[in-house]
């Protein structure tokens, strides 16, 4: 896939690169990143440099990941990270399915930029992708995240079991997904919803 930006009213949405090693490194300083996401504690400066030199166009590369810098419009200050994730080949027919993750950094909360971003590259998503399917997963607990994607569109799905691991413990995890029919939009595959047991319970 080609590196792409997404703009919103407020926003820039852009490939990280190495130039924004820095700007990253200073955002992860902050604990609740690594307390709920799977960015490593401590956070060096070499971590940093192998996302965005690395990790970061290699995903984009191989249609594996496609991570954003989530920045102000004008492109200065980095608010936080969003990427499209579990791509599995840019979103092969029939799965066409991705998973949504981000973080946001600590002086940015609180403002509606990761519900902005979110909203932008899920439409993005449904768009330019052919996404049929966004999932979200957060560790049990972790309200904020929540809140972010309920506000988003997302629909809980409920509890995972064990599907996070974190600091060598499995952990369980909220689940939830967005669909181009929660958005009235028109999908490729048809959805067909689960309508209960025909005929009613078997006695």
């Amino acid at each position: 896939m080609e590196q792409t930006t997404v703009t919103t009213e407020r926003l820039l949405l852009r490939p990280l690169g190495p130039d924004d090693a820095e700007a990253v490194h200073a955002a992860c300083q902050d604990p609740e990143i690594p307390r709920w996401t799977p960015v490593p504690s401590p956070y060096t400066r070499e971590h940093a440099a192998d996302f965005t030199g690395r990790i970061c166009p290699e995903g984009w590369r191989d249609d594996s990941v496609y991570n954003f810098g989530v920045f102000t419009r004008d492109g200065a200050v980095l608010l936080g990270c969003m990427g499209l994730i579990r791509l599995a080949g840019a979103l092969p027919a029939p799965s066409r399915q991705a998973e949504l993750g981000y973080w946001t950094a600590k002086e940015a909360r609180g403002r509606g930029y990761t519900v902005e971003a979110g909203r932008a590259l899920c439409r993005w998503a449904f768009e330019s992708l052919g996404a049929e399917r966004i999932e979200w997963y957060a560790e049990a607990g972790n309200e904020a995240s929540r809140a972010v994607a309920l506000r988003i569109g997302f629909v809980m799905e409920g509890l995972i079991r064990a599907k996070i691991v974190h600091e060598g413990t499995r952990r369980d995890a909220w689940s939830g997904s967005l669909l181009p029919s929660d958005w009235g939009r028109p999908s490729a595959t048809p959805y067909l919803p689960y309508a209960g047991p025909a005929g009613g319970p078997a006695h």
